[in-house]
């Protein structure tokens, strides 16, 4: 359908941004002379009735929230197509997505942003209203004179807290979103202020804090991500602790209040000391892991997919996965007897509702992996990712043990450059351990594949397989290596492979 060039009063500019139930476009008010948002509700959605219900309840939020740090409805109205819209206030300042993805903060400016949206979500909870979905991309800047205003929008998921306070079918970003959430647990303020804490470690970091690309992945959660001070060494011990004191998985070892935790970082920030008092002993940061780790998930310029719960062996060497890639989180206990049941549960209602297009299907079906230079499509199961700049990805079911067990499955890429690329290698580098079982060069696609057969002391058998292609002559060999006990998996992830720089 043609959109027209304009809505009522609105004179339509351009399109800033689409998701799964509307469209966004930048609007001149022309009455008032001034820029606006309008959002339409997508014309697919127009016979739904759920939908826009749906859709025009998150105009009532708004209403309901008096606050420069929520974004504001102005208007609502129809099209003459039928299609529901809202006018909202226009972010002329882009997102906090953009300006993360943009190169580092400085320390006081995300001090002031997560404040400035921590003010916004106590205003939506005084009114009765949880987001559900703090992320980046929802955290938008407005440009005034007094300096850069910043707002949370995209009420989507938003629901009544005594809505939320029953059972819940699970939704939100998985970088982002809380335990609980997922677990379609009784919410309460806490997830938000979760979510919270989880952009503050992205503003300050410039990666999400765990490596998690799928809500299941973030049942597995059992503990507060690593400190910043390994992403980032101005990041003082102080603002470590209060940030990470937010991303507890068990809320109750959380901040109780939004307020608390706004006031423990200004303190954190303004004096450089942990707050007395505030802080238990035991949430101290530990030894910094490996330098350059990068838990990077949710930064894309999407900053990845909300779920919505409607539609919704030996050791290995160094050569097979270099070891500043691998995160070093604290050792993963045993997922919950409660997570498990939570997540069989989950399975049979959404499939027999047919939700995500039935439960076994979606779980059957690859999930692609973009990140930097890469492309890849893996087996959902292998939820876990790590990423170095834009030369290395490793994405599998266990980052803390790929590096030294060879029996744990994934893929790890890379790109070889310089005298490293001139030609593709002739004799394999044998993981330890392993054993060359076939080679397979062909000329003509300018690769050629490696597969070995693993053994450990008590004869537990894995497989390798290892891909270099020639990506630009004489400049760029993408290097591939995927573990499984399964060949055709293998194949099928090997040939999944692409550069795509």
């Amino acid at each position: 359908m043609d959109q027209p060039q304009r809505i009522g009063r609105y004179s339509l500019v351009r399109r800033v941004g689409a998701g799964g139930f509307a469209t966004v476009w930048l609007a001149r008010d022309e009455e008032l002379d001034a820029d606006v948002a309008v959002k339409i509700l997508s014309d697919n959605w127009i016979d739904e009735e759920d939908v826009r219900r749906r859709f025009l309840a998150e105009g009532r939020f708004l209403r309901r929230v008096d606050s420069p740090h929520v974004v504001g409805v102005h208007d609502v109205g129809e099209t003459e197509d039928g299609r529901p819209y809202l006018v909202l206030t226009y972010a002329d300042g882009g997102s906090l997505a953009d300006r993360i993805k943009g190169g580092e903060m400085e320390i006081a400016d995300v001090v002031d942003v997560i404040t400035q949206v921590g003010s916004g979500l106590k205003q939506l909870h005084a009114r009765g209203v949880l987001h559900r979905d703090v992320k980046p991309a929802n955290v938008l800047f407005r440009l005034d004179e007094a300096g850069d205003r910043a707002m949370l929008g995209d009420l989507g998921l938003g629901k009544s807290l005594e809505t939320v306070s029953q059972l819940t079918m699970p939704g939100g970003t998985p970088a982002y979103v809380a335990p609980e959430q997922v677990m379609g647990d009784r919410l309460d303020h806490r997830a938000d202020l979760y979510s919270l804490g989880a952009v503050a470690y992205a503003a300050f970091t410039g990666q999400a804090p765990h490596g998690v690309i799928s809500l299941g992945a973030v049942m597995r959660i059992e503990s507060p991500p690593p400190s910043m001070s390994t992403l980032r060494d101005d990041v003082s011990d102080a603002i470590d602790v209060v940030v990470r004191r937010a991303l507890e998985p068990d809320r109750d070892k959380r901040w109780p209040d939004l307020d608390s935790f706004l006031d423990a970082l200004q303190e954190a920030h303004k004096t450089g000391k942990i707050p007395a008092g505030l802080v238990p002993a035991e949430a101290l940061p530990g030894p910094a892991g490996p330098a350059g780790v990068d838990q990077e998930t949710a930064l894309s310029a999407a900053n990845a997919p909300t779920v919505t719960p409607a539609g919704s062996a030996p050791a290995v060497d160094a050569t097979t996965a270099p070891a500043a890639l691998v995160a070093t989180p604290a050792k993963a206990q045993k997922r919950s007897a409660r997570a498990w049941v939570i997540t069989v549960v989950l399975a049979l209602v959404l499939a027999a509702g047919g939700g995500y297009g039935g439960y076994r299907l979606v779980l059957s079906r690859p999930v692609t992996v973009e990140t930097g230079s890469f492309s890849v499509k893996v087996p959902r199961t292998w939820d876990q990712k790590s990423a170095q700049g834009e030369g290395k990805l490793l994405v599998t079911t266990d980052t803390e043990h790929w590096q030294n067990d060879a029996k744990v499955p994934g893929v790890f890429l890379e790109t070889l450059n310089g005298t490293a690329a001139a030609a593709l290698p002739k004799t394999p580098k044998v993981p330890v351990g392993c054993s060359l079982a076939t080679q397979n060069e062909m000329p003509d696609q300018k690769t050629i594949t490696f597969n070995y057969g693993c053994a450990d002391s008590t004869g537990a058998r894995s497989n390798v397989g290892e891909r270099y292609q020639m990506v630009i002559p004489g400049q760029v060999v993408l290097r591939s290596q995927v573990r499984s006990t399964s060949l055709t998996e293998i194949d099928r992830v090997l040939d999944s492979a692409r550069y795509i720089k």
